[in-house]
């Protein structure tokens, strides 16, 4: 009879314990599912951002957004303080969260086989045939002469064909298009596509002489003097 006593309080508090411990993950989980529903503002985007935007000039295309904070990403942005000085490391859509790894430094967004562009250049790229590019045998950061020719001649009257060498120390930011060969002695064949880091006037005369004449290009050395030969002309040629 004691024992039947025994087993049943010790169901009774078994059942006991089992009703609260129901309860209590029943009010643990609203208390969670309340917390994940809190509203916490971070920054969304609102206009497309393209690759590269600094991060101080993307101000105009995020807002806040209240969004409930199981929705919230674990690096989402709240504001774009310490963010000076980063670019958009790829392009987000309206809708994004802003996060922090969508913000990187520059020099991180450079491809593999490119170089950075300085600040205040811009790109602007050509082709032309490897023999024209010392027989293709050249690589971004490598600094180059470029010679603009005309078969007419450069001036409003015409006039005989002409080459001027017309910038030095051009930057290259990247190199493609080009067959190497296996044995290096030999020259590279077909075209090659350059890039180079320019300022505007000079990447109009590049596109003009592209569009309208011939390009050549040297490899220029580190510390090579700067010299401004005359532009050669047949009067010229076997002076």
């Amino acid at each position: 009879m004691k024992s039947r006593l025994v087993a049943g309080a010790a169901a009774l508090v078994a059942a006991i314990l089992g009703v609260v411990l129901v309860i209590s993950y029943a009010n643990g989980a609203d208390a969670r599912a309340q917390a994940g529903m809190q509203p916490t503002d971070v920054l969304v985007v609102t206009k497309a951002i393209p690759q590269g935007t600094p991060a101080a000039n993307i101000s105009g295309s995020v807002q806040l957004k209240s969004l409930p904070a199981s929705a919230v990403a674990p690096t989402a942005l709240h504001s774009l303080d310490g963010m000076s000085g980063k670019v958009v490391a790829a392009a987000m859509q309206p809708g994004e969260q802003v996060l922090s790894d969508h913000l990187a430094d520059p020099s991180t967004l450079t491809a593999p086989g490119s170089v950075a562009v300085p600040a205040g250049l811009q790109q602007v790229s050509f082709t032309v045939n490897a023999d024209r590019a010392v027989g293709g045998k050249l690589q971004a950061g490598d600094t180059v002469g470029i010679f603009l020719s005309f078969d007419h001649g450069a001036l409003p009257s015409g006039g005989p064909e002409s080459t001027a060498l017309v910038y030095h120390s051009v930057l290259i930011t990247s190199v493609q298009g080009v067959t190497q060969p296996i044995d290096n002695a030999k020259p590279a064949t077909g075209t090659i596509t350059l890039t180079v880091a320019v300022n505007d006037v000079e990447a109009t005369k590049i596109v003009f002489a592209a569009q309208f004449g011939t390009i050549w290009l040297s490899k220029e050395q580190a510390n090579l003097p700067q010299t401004t030969p005359s532009p050669i002309d047949r009067s010229k040629v076997y002076q």
